[in-house]
């Protein structure tokens, strides 16, 4: 048995960061020994370079950073979560930073210099190629948080008239070709994308077969305008491993790959979760009084609510001082309808980020949680009715639980998928706040039906 323990820890722990490289790097700080630090870093790959950067502390990132010197790697820094990527961008000097982006791809020099201030990010366009250069001002050129800041210049075209042989020569003739990329795009002679043929097949064909005959026509053209959430939707819904980005115009323009598309769903994934939590965008970087900032509002709403629910409480002073078993009971109907509200809400969240929850499907799913939580409700009255009647020896107490306990799941179920939709359709974030607001209605509700109904039936 304690062999079975001891080899789930090693399969949690297989992709942790071993905490004697974080060890051997400080080591190496200490001795100031550049040889040192960079045999280790050696064996590492990028993102764990940056997992041990962000592990570290402040100061100790400093001194790391302050000893690579010039042998700092960029795409360490695109591995890096936002805050401690900021950080260190603005302690390194610029022709540091400059040697270090001068080699990545368009997308991920874009993803660095976005945020920089305009004299430093001058300093790092100046370093890059002429006609890299060109590329990422033109990426920055469209809004935040679309395909034409997602996407990368490099890509392989071929013209729709070449075979296979000729297409293989010139990435063979080429200089420099993509770091990673999947698919060959055929265009026309106006740049439009009129197919794409994955490596596999064009390495497998022979060399006199046209490329018109090898490609794909079912592939999706993504706008440079589009929202890079719906560019990771797409990605993730038709299961795609890369795509063309065209203008306005329909000609291509770049070209976005799976690993970019991934991380945007992640980020996702991630932004749902803290919001859901009230804990706002901090990292575990953050310092105190960063993330006290980004969680005061959240709590001070909390606060707010708490206050509601009491008022709603102080009205029924009278019947809690005629009968004090009311105040040991009523957290529990207002607890069950929280976590209750809380479930619905996860999934509807989720469902609507996905796109899973639409109008077509809204009312079949509203009416589906409204008799889950009906048909909960009835279970737990059941339990709690009989607690309650024993706990105090009172079956009419019982009745009394039971009856606010269906009622307050009821509403949990409706609020819970009620409150997202509602958001969303006033153009907010469905996870923006649902917590607050749902557990302000099974709170009020729960409390507000449990005082009420022992008011007119116990009293």
């Amino acid at each position: 048995m304690a062999e079975d323990f001891d080899s789930i820890d090693e399969h949690d722990d297989a992709y942790a960061l071993d905490r004697s490289l974080v060890e051997a790097v400080l080591r190496a700080v200490d001795s100031d020994s550049q040889t040192e630090l960079l045999q280790v870093f050696e064996g590492l790959h990028e993102a764990d370079i940056a997992d041990m950067l962000e592990q570290i502390t402040p100061e100790d990132r400093r001194r790391v950073m302050r000893l690579w010197g010039d042998r700092v790697d960029g795409e360490v820094l695109t591995e890096l979560e936002e805050g401690v990527r900021d950080e260190i961008m603005e302690e390194t000097p610029d022709e540091v930073l400059a040697e270090a982006v001068k080699d990545l791809d368009t997308d991920d020099v874009v993803y660095l210099v976005e945020d920089l201030e305009a004299p430093q990010q001058e300093k790092l366009l100046e370093s890059l190629d002429d006609a890299d250069r060109v590329a990422v001002e033109q990426s920055l050129s469209h809004e935040e948080d679309t395909a034409g800041r997602l996407m990368q210049r490099e890509m392989v075209i071929a013209p729709q008239h070449w075979n296979v042989g000729e297409a293989i020569d010139f990435m063979r003739a080429a200089e420099e070709l993509p770091q990673d990329f999947y698919d060959v795009i055929v265009v026309d002679s106006a740049m439009h994308p009129v197919g794409t043929v994955p490596l596999g097949k064009l390495m497998g064909a022979r060399r006199e077969e046209p490329l018109v005959d090898l490609m794909s026509e079912d592939f999706r053209a993504i706008p440079v305008d589009q929202p890079e959430e719906d560019v990771a939707y797409a990605f993730n819904q038709y299961h795609m491993v890369s795509a063309p980005v065209v203008d306005k115009n329909g000609r291509l323009v770049g070209v976005i790959t799976i690993d970019d598309a991934m991380e945007i769903l992640e980020d996702e994934a991630e932004e749902d979760m803290k919001l859901l939590a009230g804990v706002g965008d901090e990292e575990l970087s953050s310092s105190v009084w960063e993330i006290t900032k980004l969680r005061f509002p959240w709590l001070a709403v909390n606060l707010v609510t708490s206050i509601l629910a009491s008022i709603v409480i102080a009205q029924f002073t009278y019947t809690i001082n005629a009968l004090v078993a009311l105040a040991v009971l009523m957290p529990i109907v207002a607890s069950m309808g929280g976590n209750a509200g809380t479930q619905t809400l996860t999934v509807a969240v989720r469902a609507l980020a996905t796109r899973d929850l639409t109008s077509a499907n809204a009312y079949r799913i509203i009416l589906r949680e409204a008799l889950v939580g009906l048909a909960n409700g009835l279970l737990f009255a059941v339990v709690i009715g009989v607690i309650g009647s024993l706990w105090y020896d009172n079956p009419m107490l019982g009745v009394v639980l039971g009856l606010a306990m269906i009622g307050n799941l009821f509403v949990a179920g409706l609020a819970g998928i009620l409150v997202p939709i509602g958001l969303e359709k006033l153009g907010a974030d469905p996870a923006l706040a649902s917590g607050a607001f749902v557990t302000t209605v099974t709170d009020i509700f729960g409390f507000f039906t449990f005082l009420g109904l022992a008011a007119l039936i116990l009293l």
